[in-house]
């Protein structure tokens, strides 16, 4: 009940605008007044923020903070707790002990430190050592818990350091039989790797040798190739050369084909025209020739009618003169 109101009064401290959750920047805001750095109050904020949403309710906080046995910060928050809420108390307390009290208490503290073994788990006392003194000064009837408590932890904590320790000691002997496992098989790897590496740079070496030897008669062959297309190559710009000029004299030929043919043309030309005067003259001598004709029949007729005439006179003569 102690844990639980000391819990509720720290989240009071923590919500000072009774918004009814405590965010990071709420805790962070307590920072130069807690005995903890920011790094801490994040710790602190994670561990109690069990859904992760950013923000503690007071079922969260009261919760976390009663759990203070498992969470070292969760401690300090709790002696910072019972620190606020009891200053205005313990100052005058504080002011009327006396020197011998002091040793007292730090000889007892001491004495119970060492009873636990604390020396051998914690670094810094001063946190266990301001929540003893406190609680011995405003609640020692929760002393003797939180020493039996103390008691459990650094116990626990003494088996974990023992038991840390054999598995050390089991550790390193694992290993190191594993370093000499290793070792071995890091001698026969390597073994194994150089006579793999001198077969493959065999092998690697013939094939080299065998692709060498094919790439020079590849290479020869694709010189001789080019040799023959370099001979092509000049024998096609050769004939272009004589095509070119051949052109150049077709062009020409052209030009003299073409005034010969219009020559010839003129020529055509006028051979037509004097072929149809010439048909025309040989149709009026053709005319003439048929006339002369018909004239010469005519003349063959009479000649021979004639002759005709006079040898039938002959005859007559003839049978006359028998």
């Amino acid at each position: 009940l102690t844990v639980l109101g000391k819990a509720h009064e720290f989240f009071r401290i923590c919500d000072l605008e009774g918004k009814g959750f405590i965010t990071r920047q709420d805790m962070q805001r307590l920072h130069p007044e807690l005995p903890l750095s920011l790094e801490e109050l994040e710790k602190v904020f994670v561990t109690l923020d069990a859904d992760g949403n950013g923000s503690l309710t007071p079922k969260e906080f009261t919760t976390g903070f009663s759990e203070f046995g498992k969470h070292v910060s969760c401690i300090e928050l709790y002696s910072y707790s019972i620190l606020s809420t009891s200053s205005e108390t313990a100052c005058p307390l504080k002011c009327e002990d006396t020197v011998s009290d002091d040793e007292d208490e730090e000889f007892q503290f001491s004495n119970l430190m060492d009873r636990l073994g604390a020396k051998k788990v914690l670094d810094d006392e001063s946190d266990v050592k301001q929540l003893w003194l406190q609680l011995r000064k405003d609640e020692p009837h929760l002393l003797s818990n939180f020493e039996e408590f103390l008691v459990r932890i650094f116990s626990q904590l003494q088996e974990a350091d023992n038991e840390k320790n054999e598995l050390e000691c089991a550790l390193k002997k694992k290993i190191a039989s594993y370093d000499e496992e290793i070792q071995h098989l890091y001698e026969e790897m390597e073994q194994q790797i150089k006579k793999e590496k001198e077969q493959f740079l065999l092998k690697d070496t013939e094939r080299f040798q065998s692709y060498s030897q094919e790439l020079e008669c590849k290479l020869l062959s694709k010189e001789q190739e080019l040799e023959q297309l370099v001979q092509k190559q000049k024998r096609l710009e050769q004939q272009c050369t004589e095509l070119l000029s051949g052109k150049e004299e077709t062009k020409v030929e052209n030009t003299k084909l073409k005034l010969t043919n219009q020559e010839l043309l003129r020529d055509l030309e006028r051979t037509s025209h004097e072929l149809s005067l010439a048909q025309e003259q040989l149709q009026v001598l053709q005319e003439e020739a048929s006339r002369l004709h018909e004239e010469k029949e005519m003349e063959v007729y009479r000649v021979t009618e004639t002759l005709q005439r006079e040898k039938s006179g002959l005859l007559k003569q003839l049978d006359f003169l028998r």
